[in-house]
């Protein structure tokens, strides 16, 4: 199931925990990214019809709904997409603005919403509420959008046991079919998570959970989310049946999919690509004719499928080579109780999933 990704990366501020590359640029830049953008998706040489679209950044909601129409007019098969999905910032919504979604091909909204609990949001940066997210959710329902998908976090400044069930019993409230958890992480690529590395005081770094708590956090949602209906089916992802994204699940089975914008990636089934991160260098290049895109390498399917296939609750289904290429790992993972095996099937176990970077290292040749 062929895909896109287009990139988005304006925001009307920078979270704390944010490491991606977006954040606030210049207002008048933002007219000249969409006319490149549209250009670049123009100009794309397909191979076959996308079935699933996905605006990411950033906070592509951000955008004039006029670009946005510019944008996914540029793309093949528009009404004819399977899933098309925008990156939202609650607070933003309005009954026009959803409507003019609709009306662009838009089937789905992933809302960032991170935490319903008000002195969590206001460390980050976040300025909506509960409150905010519950009438937004509801014009977006309105407006025919079902397929809602909301965000949380998992090791925010001053979260505490109480403070998680709060968020969760606000999305047993609002019933999306879809919740994305993620772990904070900490890397020198967010201010918060280079506060914490520099022992430092600001941005809350010095109430940012244990990691044990952070784990606990994240299992807590686990076992909430599925008693919900709401099952797990990748490491950070859970969805009622038949609403896990789409697009998202062709990374994780390395499908194809075609990436435009800064900091866009694609990957064709053969070769793995990655576009210039900044915006401005972004419009500098393509405008002047040169390609965006800054590197190109071969891809390893018989590697990846392992660290990005186990992501995947259902695991991979491996041939007999590969038990032998794997075998030392594999046996000391069983034994560690990080995997679990079924006939052929290798997937991780739920501790396994705390540790699954460890897991992932030796499957890297």
């Amino acid at each position: 199931m062929p895909g896109v990704y287009i990139s988005y990366p304006f925001c009307a501020q920078k979270c704390t925990y944010c490491n991606f590359a977006s954040g606030v640029f210049p207002r008048e830049l933002e007219p000249q990214y969409v006319n490149e953008l549209v250009a670049e998706i123009a100009a794309h040489r397909w191979a076959w019809q996308p079935e699933t679209v996905y605006l990411g950044g950033g906070t592509p909601s951000g955008m004039a709904t006029g670009g946005l129409d510019r944008i996914l007019a540029a793309v093949p098969g528009r009404g004819r997409w399977q899933e098309a999905t925008i990156e939202v910032a609650p607070g933003t919504i309005t009954g026009e603005r959803a409507a003019r979604w609709v009306s662009a091909g838009i089937n789905r909204v992933s809302l960032g919403v991170q935490s319903f609990v008000q002195r969590e949001l206001a460390r980050t940066g976040r300025k909506h509420s509960a409150e905010i997210v519950e009438r937004e959710v509801a014009v977006l329902r309105t407006a025919g959008v079902t397929n809602i998908n909301i965000d949380l976090i998992a090791g925010l400044p001053g979260q505490s046991r109480a403070s998680w069930q709060e968020s969760l019993a606000w999305i047993e409230r609002l019933a999306p079919p879809h919740v994305s958890v993620y772990m904070l992480e900490i890397d020198a690529d967010s201010r918060l998570g280079s506060e914490v590395l520099l022992n430092g005081k600001r941005y809350g770094a010095p109430d940012v959970p244990s990691d044990e708590l952070t784990a606990e956090l994240y299992e807590t949602a686990v076992a909430e989310l599925a008693r919900m209906g709401i099952e797990r089916y990748e490491i950070s992802n859970f969805a009622r049946p038949g609403f896990e994204s789409l697009h998202n699940l062709k990374y994780w089975r390395l499908e194809p999919y075609a990436g435009f914008g800064a900091d866009a990636h694609w990957f064709d089934g053969a070769v793995r690509g990655q576009n210039i991160e900044s915006p401005s260098e972004y419009v500098s290049k393509t405008q002047s004719g040169a390609s965006p895109c800054i590197g190109e390498t071969p891809a390893n399917p018989a590697e990846e499928r392992f660290f990005i296939g186990l992501r995947l609750t259902q695991g991979v289904l491996l041939q007999p080579e590969e038990w032998q290429k794997f075998e030392r790992p594999i046996q000391r993972f069983l034994a560690d109780g990080l995997l679990s095996r079924d006939r052929e099937r290798l997937r991780l176990t739920d501790r396994g999933v705390l540790f699954s970077n460890e897991v992932f290292a030796e499957f890297i040749t």
